[in-house]
């Protein structure tokens, strides 16, 4: 009819993709990072044994402030701090290294580990043959040079102090020698922390050489029994690092 306006009806386009937002930029996120993670799995899967340890060592450490005990041919090659807290896992793998050893079957009721308030004490025990150390002499024989070796190569890895011990039985060297229990265990100790230290013992890793006699006898109601006269190893725990002092203003 005229005079009548025409009705327009107006459609507005959907918009679509409205309602998703910014959730396909997540999801691409995600995709993009999970594909950098496999990329560097394959990566590290064909490198090298270094630098495997050397990624594994800081995601395990970020700080450094952690030492690799042991090596790869004695454990896992685990970081750690060592501690009180941990110090069985150091004997662990010193036992695994000595039980390496060529005559270790033999050697075994010998050679004793032990946590003390000190730290780890690792003892050569004698018999009456002198396994270690002939009667009387200060000079190691194969038996003990192949045991000190074999501790040298790895206490040296670590950053632990050590101190060594030198201890005798009872009995008194021949009248009129100007030598005896004394001068023996230290020059034992001495000579033993000289092996080390030419086979993997860090130069500044010993702190203390010690000559006990038979001050300090093992069995002291049989003080004359071969397992009196030994060397003792000790690894000593770290001491925590000193806090530095905030400056005053």
């Amino acid at each position: 009819m005229a005079g009548t306006a025409p009705i327009v009806i107006k459609r507005k386009a959907a918009a679509h993709g409205g309602h998703h937002g910014g959730a396909w930029k997540v999801a691409y996120a995600d995709f993009v990072t999970a594909m950098m993670a496999l990329f560097i799995v394959l990566w590290l899967m064909n490198s090298t044994k270094e630098i495997q340890e050397a990624v594994g060592g800081y995601f395990k450490d970020p700080a450094g402030t952690s030492k690799r005990a042991g090596s790869g041919e004695t454990g896992a090659g685990d970081s750690f701090t060592l501690s009180k807290d941990n110090m069985d896992k150091l004997k662990e793998e010193l036992q695994k290294a000595i039980r390496k050893s060529v005559n270790f079957d033999k050697l075994k009721d010998q050679i004793e580990m032990t946590i003390t308030p000190e730290g780890l004490r690792i003892e050569l025990l004698e018999t009456d043959t002198g396994t270690f150390f002939q009667s009387g002499v200060a000079a190691p024989t194969e038996n003990g040079k192949d045991i000190l070796i074999k501790l040298a190569q790895e206490v040296g890895k670590l950053p632990n102090k050590v101190s060594i011990e030198g201890h005798t039985d009872s009995r008194a060297f021949a009248s009129g020698v100007n030598y005896g229990n004394w001068e023996l265990s230290a020059d034992r100790a001495n000579t033993a922390r000289r092996l080390m230290q030419q086979n993997g013992l860090g130069a500044q890793q010993v702190t203390q050489v010690r000559g006990y006699a038979d001050q300090r006898l093992r069995k002291p109601k049989n003080p004359e029994a071969a397992s009196n006269r030994r060397i003792s190893l000790i690894v000593q725990y770290l001491g925590k690092p000193e806090a530095q002092e905030t400056p005053k203003r």
